[in-house]
C-alpha cells in the first residue's frame, strides 16, 4: 500500500475529533491515499449516516 506523504502532512487528524470529523477525514484519506482502509467501526457509522440522508 502506497502512502501519500504530502497529503498526510497537509491533512492531520484533529486532536480529539468528533465522530463526524473522523468520518470526514477517513473519507478524504481514502480518496487521496492508499496506505490503509477505513476502520470497520467507521465504515458502519458512515453507512448509518448515509441511510439517514
Amino acid at each position: 500500500m502506497a502512502i501519500n506523504r504530502e497529503w498526510h502532512e497537509r491533512n492531520r487528524m484533529p486532536k480529539n475529533p468528533k465522530l463526524e470529523q473522523r468520518i470526514e477525514w477517513h473519507l478524504e484519506h481514502q480518496k487521496n491515499c492508499d496506505c490503509r482502509p477505513i476502520p470497520g467501526k467507521l465504515k458502519k457509522e458512515t453507512a448509518k449516516l448515509k441511510c439517514k440522508t
